[in-house]
Formats: structure tokens, C-alpha cells, sequence
């Protein structure tokens, strides 16, 4: 272990707990964490990837592992959440899960769908950086990474339940980063645009847009540049918004103003088309 990663195992170690760990940006954060001496304990609903994901990380780094398995919208989520990790110094937290997997209108669904996910989304993290954060003082040093997304600074069609909880996360983080950067512990919003998940290829297949999930997704992130940006930021909080064209467009927001944004977002019929440039037609690997 060079010097720079024994550092960041002293002020982050000995363990980071990522929430939504089984692939796409949590998976690679955990192996990041990994790669710089961090024991990790990751975190999702799918026992099996889970299980590869940690086989991987031992093979290649040769720290511990735990695995927990936990549905983030069930309500006791925090109370196993806390069983399984009693007794580890956890310092690196990182909260990725979230996505909404149906992006439909909000009247498409019974009340208790939106209201899984702002159970997910709002309270299980906010119930997460309080178990945690209070050691983390106590110590003087460690981190919380609350990853949100683009969603959570405009109102737009299909994203009700999910941007609204996404400007909470957004929020809540740059709140906590007020009261405890100066302590020791840094606190980060990790702010995504669309970034390039086996989730978001799931999503997309089923919507036309891609023409099967081994498809990259196009002018998107890679886990591996949000990581990349997430690492180098933690101490820039309170939040870091991923990818210079995100930043480009957050900062015309400004100028146009909410109405000008909300209306643009409500022109567009089906808005994750964004990503492909407004391009309806399936996006295979050749073109």
C-alpha cells in the first residue's frame, strides 16, 4: 500500500458500508474502496450478486468482506441495516441506491409505489447518516457519500415520487455537510446524470431505446468516472455534480429559470429519450 492510499484507509477505514453495492456505480465504489485498503461490507436486495461482486473484490485486493442482504423500502430496513454491521468501525458510507425502475406517470401506479420509493430514497437514508455519522464525530474523521441524481433540480413528466426524493437527498447532504465538515467528517451530494448501469440498459431495453442490455448507453457516465469524480471530491462537499456536460446544463438552469425548465422537461413526451439526443429509433452496438 503506497502512502496516499494509506492515508485514505486512515481517515475512511477501516470499513465502508455501500448501500446498492450489487453492480453498476455502489459495485465499482466498493472496489474502489477496496483497491485503497478499505474493508468494505456491501449492501443490496440480490444475495448472489452481492456474493460475486465480494468474491471479486477479495480475489483481486485481499481485504474483508461482508455481504447484507436488505430491501431498502421495507421498513425495518435500518434496524437490520445496524444488526448486521454492529461492531464494525465503519468510516465511508455510501448511499446508491434509488433508482426508479418504472419511470411512469404518477398516476400509473397505486400510492404505495412512489411511497416505497420516498421511503427508500428519504427516510432509510437519512436514518443511515444518523447511525453512522454520530461515531464518525465521536472519531473526528470519515465520510458520507449521498448519491442523487439531475432529477432532484427540475420537475419533470415521469419523475414525480423520484425527483422529489432526490432533491430531499440533495438537500439533506449539503445540510449535513454544514454541520459536520468542520469535525472531521466529510460529507458529499454526489450528483449523477445518466450514467451508464446495467440497470439503465434494463430500463432502456424494455422502453426501445437500446437494442439489448450489452448496448453501452449513449453520452452517458461510466461507474468508472463517477467514482473517479466521487473520490476526488470528497473533501470538496457539500455537493459535486458528475460530468462537465451536467455541469453545463445545471448552470443554464440558472439562467432560464424553473418555469423555462419545467416547460422544457414537459415538451418532452418521454424525456429519458434526452439521453440519446431525442433519438426514438433503437440504438445498437454499430450505430
Amino acid at each position: 500500500m503506497n502512502d496516499a492510499d494509506a492515508a485514505f484507509a486512515d481517515r475512511y477505514g477501516p470499513w465502508a458500508l455501500v448501500l446498492g453495492a450489487s453492480d453498476g456505480v455502489g459495485a465499482e465504489y466498493a472496489r474502489a474502496m477496496a483497491r485503497r485498503g478499505l474493508n468494505v461490507a456491501l449492501l443490496a436486495r440480490r444475495q448472489g450478486a452481492l456474493d460475486e461482486v465480494a468474491a471479486g473484490i477479495r480475489t483481486e485486493t485481499g481485504v474483508e468482506t461482508l455481504t447484507v442482504t436488505v430491501d431498502l423500502a421495507e421498513h425495518d430496513a435500518i434496524t437490520n441495516i445496524a444488526k448486521a454491521t454492529d461492531g464494525l468501525e465503519i468510516g465511508m458510507v455510501m448511499y446508491c441506491a434509488g433508482a426508479d425502475a418504472t419511470y411512469q406517470p404518477f398516476l400509473a401506479n397505486p400510492i404505495e409505489v412512489p411511497l416505497a420509493l420516498v421511503h427508500r430514497n428519504c427516510v432509510v437514508p437519512m436514518q443511515v447518516c444518523h447511525h453512522f455519522a454520530g461515531p464518525m464525530q465521536a472519531r473526528g474523521k470519515g465520510a458520507l457519500v449521498v448519491v442523487s441524481s439531475a432529477g432532484g433540480f427540475i420537475g419533470g413528466p415521469n419523475m414525480v415520487a423520484y425527483g422529489a426524493s432526490k432533491a430531499f437527498d440533495i438537500v439533506m447532504a449539503e445540510a449535513l455537510w454544514t454541520e459536520l465538515h468542520d469535525k472531521g467528517v466529510d460529507v458529499l451530494s454526489l450528483v449523477l446524470g445518466p450514467t451508464d448501469t446495467p440497470a439503465l440498459r434494463r430500463l432502456l431495453v424494455s422502453r426501445g431505446v437500446l437494442a439489448d442490455e450489452s448496448t453501452p448507453v449513449p453520452n452517458s457516465a461510466t461507474p468508472e468516472q463517477v467514482v473517479a469524480e466521487a473520490i476526488a471530491n470528497l473533501a470538496n462537499g457539500p455537493s459535486w455534480v458528475v460530468g462537465k456536460r451536467l455541469r453545463l446544463m445545471i448552470r443554464l438552469l440558472g439562467v432560464i429559470g424553473r418555469r423555462q425548465g419545467v416547460k422544457t422537461a414537459m415538451r418532452r413526451t418521454d424525456s429519458i429519450m434526452s439521453i440519446t439526443h431525442g433519438r426514438a429509433k433503437n440504438v445498437t452496438s454499430g450505430n
